[in-house]
């Protein structure tokens, strides 16, 4: 596992964004485990999560793209941070791009923040986590609204890797079959398992035996592996 993907995981711990026990998921699913992006909260911690996600979007997609666009609203702060981290690391400049929820209609008008979109831009979508695709659902009009865009590509922080609203492929891969562009993520559940499995992490071990049973049935259930 490459090693910003290990400290990418150890960040998640550290930061109480990912959080094992019992949860009761949006879906009514018990789940084990729970992520919950909203608790990037410091200037340190959304500069290093820039900088995790610009590594992960260098690996997957390259950096011939011109726009990082962040669904509003939980996007907004991590295509601004990670086009940042894209020109403090590769110095490549991009040009950031998200939505309103509602268009405006004085001053800036218009539904977008940021950069305007434009005929042949090659767009990188960005995200916390997808568990059911709906918020591609109502992204993807919206780009393709703005003219003649190319989707390169999604990128999410963490793959649940949990089957989707088809019931046999996960979200990520439900969204590439219906769009038809790529959807990655920085870590997948698969890879924070093995890697936090019986080690010690924040001065504890995170997952141990019991947890990682508990896990195991989970997947069992609701998995894609």
């Amino acid at each position: 596992m490459e090693q910003y993907k290990q400290e990418f995981i150890e960040f998640m711990v550290e930061a109480d964004v990912l959080k094992f026990g019992e949860f009761t998921l949006k879906s009514g699913r018990k789940s084990p485990f729970f992520m919950n992006a909203g608790a990037y909260v410091t200037g340190t911690q959304l500069r290093r999560l820039g900088e995790y996600y610009a590594k992960a979007i260098h690996d997957n997609y390259g950096l011939d793209f011109d726009v990082l666009f962040g669904p509003a609203y939980k996007g907004i702060p991590l295509s601004v941070a990670t086009t940042m981290a894209i020109s403090d690391l590769y110095g490549k400049d991009i040009r950031y791009c998200s939505n309103r929820k509602e268009v405006k209609d004085h001053g800036d008008t218009g539904i977008l923040l940021g950069s305007k979109l434009k005929d042949k831009d090659r767009v990188v979508i960005i995200e916390d986590v997808t568990t059911s695709g709906k918020s591609i659902e109502e992204t993807f009009p919206i780009l393709k609204a703005q003219g003649n865009v190319e989707i390169k590509g999604l990128m999410v922080s963490l793959n649940r890797m949990e089957v989707g609203k088809g019931g046999k492929k996960c979200a990520l891969d439900e969204i590439t079959e219906l769009y038809g562009f790529p959807a990655r993520a920085i870590v997948t559940m698969d890879e924070v398992a093995e890697y936090l499995y019986n080690r010690e992490c924040q001065g504890r071990i995170i997952i141990d035996d019991t947890l990682k049973t508990a896990i195991d049935a989970y997947y069992k259930t609701y998995g894609v592996r």
